[in-house]
């Protein structure tokens, strides 16, 4: 009984949070951001940078799979990252420290530094993540989710396999997508040519 309870509760909580919102694309070029106010805007968890001995994949390369053992993952992520990235967890809504970055630039995985997303595809959902209405090609796999009672579409880093969200059918054009995506699980590196 108690369990239908919570499974219910967690259900309508999990409705509301990635329940469509009204979508709108960014269509205001991104304005160039300070030093100081991107240090404002990526704090020290997300800006722990990718193990030197693994450089980021550019868009253009191909992807390379990274496999590694639990122990390692631990040593590399902050916790948060981890219960995320390799548990499939999910930070609260409206606590990731990139949901409101508009620099230009690309988001890497948290965990190998796969460029995953363009910050022109970023737009603002409403849902409380981050959300991209497409990846860059190759950089994300889909995977389908049945947990929790549900059917949806796990998106996936290509490289090592890391959490990163959910896929929904809700977003703009071009695609009609919205990539909802675990800030925790992305880091930003700024460039002027995304």
């Amino acid at each position: 009984m108690y369990g239908r309870i919570l499974l219910c509760g967690a259900l309508m909580l999990f409705w509301q949070a990635c329940s469509p919102q009204p979508c709108e694309a960014q269509n205001t070029p991104n304005k160039a951001v300070s030093p100081s106010a991107a240090q404002q805007v990526l704090p020290k968890a997300v800006k722990k940078a990718p193990s030197p001995t693994i450089r980021p994949a550019s868009a253009k390369e191909p992807v390379k799979a990274l496999n590694l053992t639990d122990a390692q993952w631990r040593k590399r992520l902050t916790p948060k990252q981890f219960k995320i990235l390799r548990r499939k967890g999910t930070e609260r809504a409206f606590s990731g420290a990139l949901l409101k970055n508009k620099a230009k630039g690309f988001y890497q995985c948290a965990g190998c530094g796969n460029r995953l997303f363009s910050s022109t595809a970023k737009f603002k959902s409403g849902t409380g993540w981050p959300s991209f209405f497409k990846s860059l090609p190759g950089r994300v796999k889909r995977v389908p989710d049945r947990s929790h009672g549900m059917n949806r579409t796990e998106i996936v880093c290509s490289r090592c396999s890391g959490h990163l969200g959910h896929i929904f059918n809700d977003g703009p054009r071009p695609t009609g997508e919205r990539h909802c995506v675990n800030s925790s699980a992305l880091t930003f590196e700024k460039s002027n040519a995304p």
